[in-house]
C-alpha cells in the first residue's frame, strides 16, 4: 500500500512536470530541469552508488574530477527526463542529431543482414533507436519496464509511437521474442551497461560485473554482426550519434570473450565522455 501511494505521488509530479515542460518549450525546460536535477539528484540514496562506481572508474582514470562528473551527470539526467515529452519533435526533425559512421549501416539498410545494436545509457539514449528506425531499418528494442506502474504506460506509449514500435520486455520471454524478430529479418537493439541477474561475471573496468551475454549468444548462433552505437550532446545541446564498425564473430570467440570485447568498447565510450553516462546503476553489486 505504501509503495503504491509512493508510485502514485511520483507519477502525479512527473505528469505535472511533463505538462509544464510542454507549455514552456524545449529550450527553457532543459535549463530548468537540468538545474532541478543538479540540485536534488545528489540527495537521493543513489549517491553512495555513484561514489562507489566513480571510485572504481578512477582506478583507470585517476585524473578525473568526480564532482564535475556528478554535477554534469545530473544535469544531463534532467534534460533527458524532460526531453521525453518532446520525442515527437525529435522524430519529425533532422536538425537535432548529426550522424557519424552511417556507412556502417549499409548492409543492414539494404536488407543483406540484420544486426545487433548495443550501447549504454549515454546522453539521451532513447534517440539511438529512434534514429535507427528513421533509416527505415526494421528494429525491435529490448527494454526494462518501469517499476512504477502508473508511469510505465505513458513511457511505453511514447517509446512505441516515437522511438521504435517493436518493444521487447526484458526477460526469458523477451529472449524468445528477440529470436523471432531476428528470424523475420529485424535487427535488435539493447543496452549492455546494466547489471543483470541472469548474466555472467565479465570484467568491466577490471572489476567483475554481471553482464548480459545475449548479444554474443545471438551473434554466434545466427552469425550476424554487432554494431556499437554512441551518443553525446554537443555545445548547442543537440546530439552526435556514432555507429561503430560492425563486429563479426571470429572462430575463436565464445560468448564470454566476445562479451568482454563489448565491455571494452563500452569502457572506451565512458572514458570519452564520463559526464553523460548514468552512474546511478549499481553496476558492480
Amino acid at each position: 500500500m505504501i509503495k503504491t501511494l509512493k508510485y502514485f505521488l511520483q507519477s502525479v509530479f512527473i505528469y505535472f512536470f511533463f505538462i509544464l515542460g510542454r507549455l514552456i518549450g524545449l529550450d527553457l525546460s532543459r535549463k530548468i530541469f537540468s538545474y532541478i536535477f543538479f540540485k536534488i539528484g545528489p540527495l537521493f540514496k543513489s549517491k553512495k552508488i555513484v561514489e562507489k562506481n566513480l571510485n572504481i572508474f578512477s582506478k583507470q582514470m585517476p585524473s578525473i574530477n568526480k564532482d564535475l562528473i556528478i554535477s554534469k551527470m545530473w544535469k544531463n539526467y534532467g534534460m533527458t527526463f524532460i526531453e521525453y515529452i518532446f520525442l515527437d519533435k525529435f522524430r519529425k526533425s533532422e536538425d537535432f542529431v548529426s550522424i557519424e559512421g552511417e556507412s556502417n549501416l549499409n548492409d543492414v539498410i539494404i536488407g543483406k543482414s540484420p544486426a545487433i545494436f548495443i550501447s549504454g545509457h549515454f546522453s539521451n539514449f532513447e534517440l539511438m533507436s529512434m534514429e535507427i528506425t528513421k533509416k527505415k531499418i526494421k528494429l525491435a528494442t529490448i527494454y526494462r519496464p518501469l517499476n512504477n506502474f502508473f508511469l510505465n504506460p505513458i513511457m511505453e506509449f511514447l517509446r512505441k509511437k516515437y522511438i521504435c514500435n517493436h518493444q521487447i520486455k526484458k526477460g526469458i520471454n523477451g529472449v524468445r521474442d528477440a529470436i523471432n524478430y531476428l528470424k523475420n529479418n529485424h535487427s535488435i537493439a539493447l543496452m549492455i551497461d546494466q547489471r543483470v541477474s541472469e548474466g555472467e561475471r565479465v570484467n568491466f573496468f577490471d572489476e567483475p560485473a554481471l553482464t548480459t551475454t545475449l548479444p554474443a549468444q545471438l551473434a554466434i548462433k545466427y552469425n550476424i554482426p554487432v554494431i556499437p552505437v554512441f551518443i553525446e550532446r554537443n555545445s548547442e545541446n543537440n546530439f552526435i550519434l556514432k555507429f561503430y564498425t560492425p563486429l563479426k564473430i571470429s572462430g575463436n570467440d565464445d560468448k564470454k570473450n566476445f562479451t568482454q570485447k563489448l565491455n571494452q568498447i563500452l569502457e572506451k565510450m565512458i572514458e570519452h565522455n564520463p559526464n553523460e553516462w548514468i552512474w546511478t546503476h549499481n553496476r558492480w553489486k
